[in-house]
């Protein structure tokens, strides 16, 4: 990739792919062979997480009623806030942008495994690729993608549609990968061809490192 900015001297692989391709089955795949996974849509939550710097500041911003009786933020109150205000949702990430960032170069920073693996579903629109020395996207056609996810999300198909046609399209995500991974097969061929993908990042995590 070019401008990577290498964090101390971890090997990174960026994972993508859209709603419903099966990233966090590939990622635990990975996760059981060793290999630490530093999740962006985990740490987005963990950055608003009571007491953070992120939840004063939203509660700061948009008052109290953004919080549910637990005194944990309100996502579905936060979206709704959000949904149709595009100066609401651009202050949103303005603020949060830079903490989830800082908390990912930290966490890649810090991992111990022979490489770490940066898993994003926006990867790619949100230029975390730059911190990536090679990407992994998990494919499969829009029609599976829509068929996963309104059984998994509980969702309807024009839900499931507006979800992927806002993300980038996968022939733009195929052309940006250095590397793709069939999802859409047999799980243990997936496995076998993740092994292989596997060997082959553990060797260029040591050559290049």
């Amino acid at each position: 990739m070019n401008n990577t900015q290498h964090h101390k001297n971890n090997w990174v692989l960026g994972l993508t792919g859209g709603i419903g391709c099966g990233k966090t089955a590939v990622s635990n795949m990975l996760a059981e062979l060793g290999i630490t996974i530093v999740d962006a849509d985990i740490i987005a939550r963990q950055v608003v997480e009571p007491g953070t710097e992120g939840l004063n500041a939203i509660v700061k911003h948009f008052g109290t009623d953004i919080l549910n009786e637990h005194g944990a933020l309100n996502r579905s109150e936060l979206r709704a806030r959000i949904f149709s205000n595009a100066e609401q949702k651009a202050w949103l990430n303005a603020l949060l942008h830079p903490l989830i960032r800082t908390k990912l170069i930290t966490d890649l920073t810090n991992a111990q495994s022979d490489y770490v693996v940066l898993v994003a579903p926006l990867l790619f629109e949100n230029e975390l690729d730059g911190y990536c020395h090679r990407t992994l996207l998990i494919d499969v056609p829009k029609e599976v993608q829509i068929a996963r996810t309104t059984q998994r999300d509980n969702i309807s198909i024009e839900q499931a549609e507006q979800i992927i046609d806002a993300q980038m399209s996968r022939e733009q995500k195929q052309h940006k990968a250095d590397d793709i991974l069939n999802n859409n097969r047999n799980l243990n061929d997936v496995k076998q061809d993740l092994l292989e993908l596997h060997k082959y990042y553990l060797q260029q995590a040591k050559s290049t490192i």
